[in-house]
């Protein structure tokens, strides 16, 4: 997988201004084995994306999860406009200047993928969105390995069965936990999600890796950390970054 850096230079500019005021962020997103490409995952969207008026349609991303989407910063200060989903939107937006491009988060603070995944139909699914992302990597490591990949896999194929495209986000970093330590909680959900994205060939942000990645380079996140299991804006930055590649690299489908 190419670098975030590998963007054009409009979309480095975006994420500097994104970025303003806050700490110097640089990583790289792993590889992961799955068919799920940037310039192909999404196709669908790319013609209401880059559609105009009156041509256009409101184009729907659903952010589900726990604390981190809906925008908890230091508990119980929620700031929502410095969160990945709409910092996303931001994005998207500056590269699609004609899209009706809407971002809705139905994240709930302190729910694992199981509450997650009862309320699916009715608070995600009946929006109606184009694509759902789901992040509950941190909190999941209460219920468990098994728990956590039987709720996840439920909303992964209820969305694909209602042709709802699905990004998988791994936990953003929390102090508390040891990455040197491969049974460390938070590693194994990290990598069970990786496997679910292999194993449904569906898109992923690695959102563990690239807060490792700045550790190693770094020797600590916490300048993207607002406490403990919650980023600040850099680290909401960081993941926005890379979750935005899977829409403004996309490629206009091929012709039939």
């Amino acid at each position: 997988m190419p670098s975030p850096f590998s963007m054009p230079l409009i979309f480095v500019l975006v994420v500097a201004v994104i970025l303003a005021g806050t700490v110097s962020v640089a990583a790289t997103a792993p590889s992961v084995t799955t068919a799920a490409t940037h310039s192909t995952y999404l196709g669908s969207i790319h013609a209401p994306l880059t559609a105009k008026w009156p041509d256009n349609r409101l184009v729907y991303l659903v952010c589900h999860g726990h604390s981190v989407p809906a925008g908890y910063f230091r508990t119980p200060t929620i700031r929502p406009f410095d969160s990945y989903p709409h910092l996303t939107g931001r994005i998207v937006q500056d590269r699609y200047p004609t899209a009706m491009f809407e971002v809705v988060r139905t994240a709930i603070g302190g729910e694992n993928a199981e509450q997650g995944a009862a309320r699916f139909a009715e608070d995600v699914l009946a929006k109606k969105p184009d694509v759902v992302t789901i992040d509950y990597g941190l909190n999941d490591r209460w219920i468990g390995l098994d728990r956590a990949r039987a709720a996840w896999s439920s909303m992964i194929e209820a969305a694909q069965a209602a042709g709802v495209e699905v990004i998988l986000l791994t936990p953003t970093g929390d102090t508390s936990a040891n990455p040197d330590d491969a049974s460390d909680p938070l590693v194994l959900h990290a990598g069970q999600i990786r496997e679910l994205a292999e194993e449904y060939d569906i898109a992923l942000v690695d959102s563990f890796a690239m807060f490792e990645q700045y550790r190693a380079g770094h020797g600590t996140i916490e300048p993207l950390m607002s406490q403990s299991n919650h980023p600040n804006r850099a680290g909401h930055a960081l993941v926005a970054q890379e979750l935005a590649r899977w829409f403004t690299e996309l490629e206009p489908p091929a012709a039939e």
